[in-house]
């Protein structure tokens, strides 16, 4: 026997089509982590359902998205804490990084015709920086002869800093290129976000200023 279903059955009635399904309060998804904070019971439960061969710690999970989410719409910040100059067969020359971003005097020389490179460590905090850029323009007698731009990367925020070396250039060297310059070095993000200025002057010479 077959049944036949009722116009009423396949279409339904007035009163169920005005019926609204009531949804429950809606939380974001940190005011459901907050919610469990104090459970004991449901957090130890997380921690031996989650840890289970895995040796995973729902509460550093835990503290690690609250972070997350606490940072996230936090500017990042990059501080500049060593910058050093490395040239074969020397010691390296380390430069005091002036608060004012001017350094007094001049900031180093360098010899004609040799090899050198430079390096710097730095540490990223409160959020991800992305494309990180050097860049540094040279001048002498007011007139440009250089200028650089060094891609350096995009990093994440943490404790331990990160270090990162130029490629090696070689200084000109002839009677032309002895002298002082004037220059420029700066730190940038993508957003033209400048973390670090430095305006100073070298000398490139004979030979090496003598320690």
């Amino acid at each position: 026997m077959s049944r036949q279903m009722s116009e009423s059955s396949i279409y339904g009635t007035e009163d169920e089509e005005d019926e609204k399904i009531e949804l429950g309060p809606q939380y974001t998804i940190k005011e459901q982590f907050e919610k469990d904070k104090d459970d004991e019971s449901l957090m130890r439960w997380k921690e031996h359902f989650l840890g289970c061969g895995l040796q995973f710690c729902w509460r550093q999970f835990y503290n690690s998205f609250l972070y997350i989410l606490n940072v996230e719409t936090r500017d990042p910040e990059v501080k500049i804490l060593s910058l050093a100059i490395k040239s074969p067969g020397r010691a390296d020359i380390f430069l005091p990084i002036p608060e004012n971003g001017k350094p007094k005097g001049l900031w180093f020389t360098l010899k004609e015709g040799s090899r050198y490179s430079l390096n710097f460590t730095f540490q990223v905090c409160n959020n991800i920086v992305s494309g990180l850029k050097y860049t540094n323009t040279v001048w002498k007698t007011g007139v440009k002869v250089d200028s650089i731009k060094e891609m350096i990367g995009t990093f994440s925020p943490q404790a331990e800093p990160y270090s990162h070396e130029m490629p090696e250039e070689t200084t000109p060297s002839g009677i032309f290129a002895r002298g002082t310059y004037s220059a420029r070095s700066k730190f940038i993000d993508d957003d033209n976000k400048c973390y670090l200025e430095i305006n100073y002057t070298f000398d490139i010479r004979k030979d090496w200023k003598p320690v």
